[in-house]
């Protein structure tokens, strides 16, 4: 129904899918190389001696084609069928790919490149995603709390997030879902720190942002702790960061502006007078890729839904100094909001 309506919403004949996210979400392939070629009548998936025998267990389609070469075996399905119009990702497609695709086929149909329709696809979550990003949430949280007692003052950056990978996959993680960021001290005012060989030391704060993914969703998780007794600057820092955190929550609902939702915590921050030290917007969706549509900032157009997957981060990152981000993956209800992630967002002290 949902490619259907792509099709006949765009005037299109079919459309041809590369990317991955994409392809396991309307055919459930869970493979690292495979093409769904989508018509309105049929649905073929393309892919490689590695997968057939995959794709035949899992893949939704009329029909499983095994090729040698992807791009001329796409070429090939579209050109039996017909096409006058085709539609593409313009956003996750390479220039290459793309521009082999339009010579292979040599002018016989338009290429139409699809950019908000695709990305619009996935923003609501049906009730099976939701569970399996309630999983990866409660899975990462356990994780977390198998190695939060190793947060000390001498732990290096690069050994906690170690220790907390490999909880999470003894825990049944697919994988991480992305480099932790493993930020102490100073290194905290790096929004994007990934772990480091620094050793944590006493009066520091230490921010943790992790995620797993489990059949083939994702978590997303920030907790900022203190380790020993940190300075009264970076105690009211922590404040004003939680209370947006906990503002954009409590305001949180269906029909608000995204904008709107990036403005609650920002012009908290600001009023506080530290406005200049949050760079980026408030969140993003999450599901089967760790940063999906929407973008919560105050650039960001639309409105929050029922069904989104909204992550909520505020965060402060002063130069020399250090940094606080405090982050919660929320399901957007009929009503209001539920939050997915487990670990305590409150301050919280070690070591």
């Amino acid at each position: 129904m949902v490619v259907e309506s792509l099709l006949e919403n765009n005037d299109l004949d079919a459309v041809v899918f590369f990317h991955l996210p994409t392809i396991r979400y309307l055919c459930d392939f869970s493979g690292s190389d495979g093409v769904l070629v989508a018509f309105r009548q049929q649905t073929f998936f393309l892919t490689d001696s590695r997968y057939t025998v995959q794709a035949r267990e899992q893949v939704r389609a009329d029909e499983i084609i095994e090729y040698r070469s992807q791009l001329p075996a796409v070429i090939d399905c579209l050109n039996r069928q017909g096409c006058r119009r085709v539609g593409f990702e313009a956003a996750t497609l390479a220039y290459a790919t793309w521009d082999k695709l339009r010579k292979e086929s040599a002018d016989r149909w338009t290429w139409i490149p699809l950019d908000e329709p695709l990305q619009q696809l996935r923003r609501r979550k049906r009730d099976a995603e939701v569970d399996k990003l309630r999983q990866a949430a409660a899975l990462a949280a356990r994780g977390f709390e198998q190695i939060v007692d190793l947060i000390r003052p001498g732990a290096i950056e690069r050994e906690i997030a170690l220790e907390l990978e490999f909880a999470l996959k003894r825990l049944g993680a697919d994988e991480k879902a992305f480099d932790f960021i493993v930020a102490s001290g100073p290194r905290g005012a790096m929004p994007h720190g990934i772990a480091s060989d620094k050793a944590i030391a006493s009066g520091e704060l230490v921010t943790i942002d992790y995620g797993v993914v489990k059949d083939g969703y994702h978590s997303d998780e920030t907790v900022t702790l203190a380790v020993g007794e940190i300075s009264s600057d970076l105690r009211r820092i922590y404040d004003i960061v939680l209370a947006a955190h906990d503002a954009a929550i409590d305001q949180l609902r269906p029909g608000m502006g995204l904008r709107e939702l990036d403005a609650v915590a920002r012009e908290l921050i600001a009023a506080e007078g530290y406005g200049d030290y949050f760079g980026h917007g408030l969140g993003h969706g999450v599901g089967l890729e760790i940063h999906e549509y929407p973008a919560v900032s105050p650039r960001a157009r639309g409105l929050v839904e029922p069904g989104m997957v909204l992550t909520i981060e505020p965060g402060i990152y002063v130069p020399g100094l250090g940094g606080v981000r405090i982050e919660d993956t929320l399901l957007v209800t009929d009503s209001g909001n539920e939050i997915l992630t487990r670990l305590p967002k409150g301050f919280r002290t070690l070591g």
